[in-house]
């Protein structure tokens, strides 16, 4: 790919150049549907086309946009585990590749995401649901109150089902139980 894929004077771009940027934005726009950066949306579809590892000054030269937000987009990739660091280095400068099996670039994506909301809900659940477990067997609680802790309860344990279900999604995905089709 030439240096400002995405500027609007592109004559310089092969054919292929050119047909690869409608790919690369709807990459970017999937991306940014699921929470990701539209920016790094477009950098992950720019090195998934390129085929060879890429240094940040390569990367920042591509997409016109200063190294350090560059170097953000790529850690925030790197995190969703779309793009590794490789151990090696061209010329003293880190080496950045895509994932490109999608099968495998969604697996990690959603199996991290997923596990985070788990995580946080079922710890909320677990200590919101104790006390009002609590205060609705507590003598002193007005039956209006009681009523209201056992109705909420009620709803927080339907959620508890879920994550589970969910969680069992969750490992089924890192297992790679769905990719059998």
């Amino acid at each position: 790919m030439k240096q400002e894929v995405f500027g609007e004077d592109n004559r310089d771009l092969s054919r292929r150049e050119q047909l690869l940027r409608p790919m690369i934005d709807a990459i970017a726009q999937t991306m940014d549907l699921y929470g990701a950066n539209y920016s790094f949306g477009q950098l992950y579809g720019i090195m998934f086309f390129e085929d060879r590892p890429m240094t940040l000054e390569e990367m920042k030269n591509l997409m016109n946009m200063s190294k350090s937000n560059m170097s953000y987009g790529v850690r925030s990739l790197m995190a969703s585990k779309m793009v590794t660091k490789l151990p090696k280095k061209r010329e003293r400068k880190e080496l950045y590749a895509v994932e490109t099996d999608f099968f495998e670039a969604f697996r990690n994506f959603f199996s991290l995401k997923l596990q985070r909301e788990i995580d946080v809900m079922k710890e909320a659940l677990g200590s919101v649901m104790a006390e009002l477990q609590e205060l609705s067997e507590a003598a002193d609680t007005p039956e209006e109150e009681r009523m209201y802790c056992l109705r909420d309860l009620e709803k927080l344990q339907h959620a508890v089902k879920y994550y589970d279900w969910l969680q069992k999604f969750v490992d089924g995905l890192q297992e790679g139980d769905y990719f059998q089709l």
